[in-house]
């Protein structure tokens, strides 16, 4: 994939750097795509282990600093004539660390430990927006709340369509934001008017499952290997590329 970003950052003039441009963004999009280990990548390319690890984290800082706002992510589909996003959850896995501190990483939800995260996408399945990371027990409403999604998507004038995890999260039922469906209780069954909105619901949602497999096509993603605190910037800089490996 050519991506200017890598390529013009690869190009800057360190009196250090000895491999060309083009070759340190195919070896960041090696490690990105196939999660290839770095002392391999390094060892293929007659450098330190160190100097890859460097190049990586800083063409992910670099690209993630062009992921867009919520705020901006969510007026841009607006302007676009959309009418409603899609938001879901995710948890980026990560190996289980001893100790109290990472207790609160573990995700019930999803039987695991690593960060937690929140995605948005258009209805053609476009990433346009990631959160920052989270513990993975965090609930879904809690960190949507944190990132106020209710305010901004009221203020875009959009509509957004979630799973039975934010239920609870936009309490207007008069003009209600977020539509998250029916849930049936042991005291009251769903009506098959309440099935059929459910069903139609999760038609609806279906492009957000698309997005996500878009995304965690980058193995990187299969098991996080660095900190969890560090994890935030991972998920924007694969939204980047992979919005620009879409729009070729």
């Amino acid at each position: 994939m050519n991506c200017p970003v890598l390529t013009r950052r690869a190009s800057a003039p360190f009196r250090w750097r000895i491999l060309p441009p083009g070759k340190i963004a195919a070896i960041v999009l090696a490690v990105l795509r196939h999660d290839q280990r770095l002392a391999d990548m390094a060892g293929g390319n007659d450098v330190y282990e160190s100097t890859v690890r460097r190049r990586r984290d800083e063409l992910i800082g670099l690209l993630a600093a062009q992921a867009p706002r919520l705020d901006h992510a969510l007026k841009e589909v607006a302007k676009q004539g959309g009418e409603v996003v899609l938001i879901d959850d995710t948890l980026i896995r990560t190996r289980h660390r001893t100790g109290r501190a990472d207790r609160r990483n573990y995700s019930g939800k999803h039987r695991s430990h690593g960060p937690h995260f929140l995605a948005l996408t258009d209805e053609k399945s476009r990433l346009i927006w990631t959160s920052a990371a989270r513990p993975g027990r965090t609930h879904d409403n809690t960190a949507a709340r944190h990132d106020h999604i209710l305010a901004h998507s009221r203020a875009a004038g959009l509509g957004a369509l979630a799973d039975l995890g934010f239920r609870g999260l936009d309490n207007d039922i008069l003009d209600p934001v977020i539509v998250t469906g029916y849930i049936a209780t042991r005291t009251h069954k769903l009506t098959r008017g309440q099935k059929e909105a459910n069903r139609v619901l999760a038609v609806g949602r279906a492009p957000v499952e698309h997005g996500f497999a878009h995304l965690k096509n980058w193995r990187i993603l299969t098991k996080l290997r660095t900190h969890p605190v560090r994890a935030t910037r991972l998920p924007r800089t694969l939204l980047v590329l992979t919005n620009l490996e879409i729009s070729r």
